[in-house]
């Protein structure tokens, strides 16, 4: 090769930019586009994309990522514009978000957005996302078909006015998600002849685990039908819900982790009118985070059941909730406190240790939610109720009889109305 045409190698083409007002605040995207891309990729403002779109250089990209922050909703009109010329020209787009409001990444989401990453970056997603997005299509992923034993058959009538009963574990690992499950289960099952319609949602978003618990897949359906919860209808609703036993109908957590951001109160007050009026019983695993629209699910809430344990940190824990609860006026005597893992009957130093917990929080504990050990852990791994997994245990016992005392109040308030 000669010299003179050494000097005129042709750089590689640009197959993917970067969007955002300063790229710098980015830094380690920055790092990690240069990590997956080299230097076949560039940096571009709003302004800048909508003309550089028009551009024959254009014909070789792949995808954008849209680079924002809080403070570019000013901007949202001219981004969304860039989203919908890049949909035109066949250009894929990740979102990358640095505590954008719910409805900005609505809006984003909607206008049609492919993927987003929270901002600082899970280390090696970026690279993950680009590979799954060069996929070809005959090689994308499709989700498979539903079996048909898990399909929901029941019609969507709005005819009911259901009770909700959320769960919500006031430390990790204190059986929210065990109680909001098996209560479930329980109550779809506590009248043969009569049995109620139950609804099981799932609102932890990030690392909800009800699937895993009941041996579901999680569907595709369920993000489609958060993100867009103004066009919901009771149909759309049941559609995205799942069927367990043909009895159990359950709204499982989306199969990515998202922000628990991604609804707002109004989305969750939708989302629970909506079972709300086609099923008997309404019960949903909450995160134990606050967000939001934990207010709403309170404020719509029967009784809203509080899981904690025998330890230091469920009590400082159960003190800032109930704090929190009063600063802001909310009804805290809808809380029921459950303890998980509680003495037995016999376990006398025990008891006095759960009446002094309750003397020193001003709280009553109305629920005591026996060790069932390791069957307990055997039955959720399996994917199977306690009445499946493990009948015989106490714990079920338990979850029996409160499902029990639901279903018995649920009737006599029928009655006298």
């Amino acid at each position: 090769m000669s010299a003179e045409a050494a000097l005129h190698i042709e750089p590689a083409p640009i197959v993917a930019c970067t969007v955002s007002k300063d790229i710098q605040d980015f830094d380690l995207l920055i790092d990690d586009m240069e990590t997956k891309l080299g230097e076949t990729w560039g940096d571009l403002g709003f302004e800048d994309t909508i003309a550089f779109l028009d551009q024959p250089d254009a014909k070789s990209l792949e995808f954008l990522v849209l680079a924002l922050a809080d403070e570019d909703e000013a901007e949202l009109d001219l981004i969304l514009s860039i989203v919908t010329k890049a949909n035109d020209a066949g250009v894929k787009l990740i979102l990358v978000t640095d505590d954008i409001s719910p409805s900005m990444l609505h809006r984003l989401m909607k206008g049609g957005v492919e993927e987003f990453l929270p901002y600082p970056l899970p280390d090696g997603e970026l690279g993950s996302l680009i590979d799954k997005m060069r996929q070809p299509p005959e090689q994308a992923y499709e989700e498979p078909e539903l079996p048909t034993e898990m399909r929901t058959k029941i019609k969507a009538k709005g005819d009911r006015d259901g009770v909700v009963l959320p769960v919500h574990g006031l430390a990790g690992g204190t059986g929210s998600t065990t109680l909001a499950v098996n209560l479930a289960w329980e109550l779809s099952n506590i009248d043969k002849a009569n049995p109620p319609r139950v609804c099981l949602l799932d609102l932890d978003l990030q690392f909800g685990e009800v699937a895993t618990y009941l041996d579901l897949p999680r569907r595709e359906a369920v993000f489609e039908l958060l993100s867009d919860t103004e066009s919901m209808d009771s149909d759309s609703f049941c559609q995205a819900l799942l069927s367990y036993n043909e009895v159990l109908h359950v709204l499982t957590a989306p199969s990515d982790i998202l922000p628990l951001d991604l609804i707002g109160p109004e989305d969750v007050q939708r989302i629970i009118e909506v079972a709300r009026t086609n099923f008997d019983y309404v019960v949903i695993d909450m995160p134990s985070t606050l967000v939001s629209w934990t207010e709403t699910v309170l404020e719509e809430s029967h009784v809203y059941f509080s899981t904690m344990e025998l330890d230091m940190r469920s009590a400082q824990n159960t003190l800032r909730m109930i704090r929190a609860l009063k600063s802001e006026e909310l009804p805290v005597e809808k809380l029921r406190f459950a303890l998980n893992r509680a003495p037995k009957f016999t376990d006398l130093s025990g008891k006095a240790r759960v009446k002094r917990l309750a003397e020193s929080l001003d709280i009553k504990i109305e629920l005591l939610l026996p060790d069932g050990g390791k069957p307990i852990a055997q039955a959720c791994d399996q994917g199977l109720p306690l009445a499946s997994g493990a009948a015989k245990s106490p714990l079920r016992k338990e979850i029996l009889k409160l499902a029990g005392s639901v279903h018995e109040i649920n009737l006599a308030a029928e009655n006298a109305a």
